[in-house]
């Protein structure tokens, strides 16, 4: 049940998961994970989101689309951002501002 608390979620199809993290390459992948922590009454400490999904966004979109799907289950977990797309990042940061508490 320890394995479930404290989790760090690194979504990101390129860059290598830093130590500490668990990774997902997309969107319907972290979901998954999201999902099995919560089954297992886990905890999540951040996730931390890419933007760009390359070839992994025809599974469950850009990184954006998973905070559309936490906005909308009202699960709003701490987010961080390590994308380098300007754009993208300013769409995620105008999600979190308008929804997260």
């Amino acid at each position: 049940m320890e394995k479930y608390h404290g989790i760090k979620i690194w979504v990101d199809d390129l860059r290598p998961v830093p130590a500490g993290y668990v990774g997902a390459k997309s969107v319907n992948e972290a979901i998954a994970l999201i999902e099995e922590i919560e089954r297992n009454a886990g905890s999540i400490e951040v996730i931390d989101l890419d933007h760009d999904l390359g070839d992994y966004a025809a599974d469950g979109g850009d990184a954006i689309k998973l905070l559309d799907y936490l906005a909308e289950r009202e699960t709003f977990y701490p987010i961080a951002f390590h994308t380098v797309n300007p754009v993208g990042r300013a769409n995620m940061e105008r999600v979190v501002r308008r929804f997260w508490p």
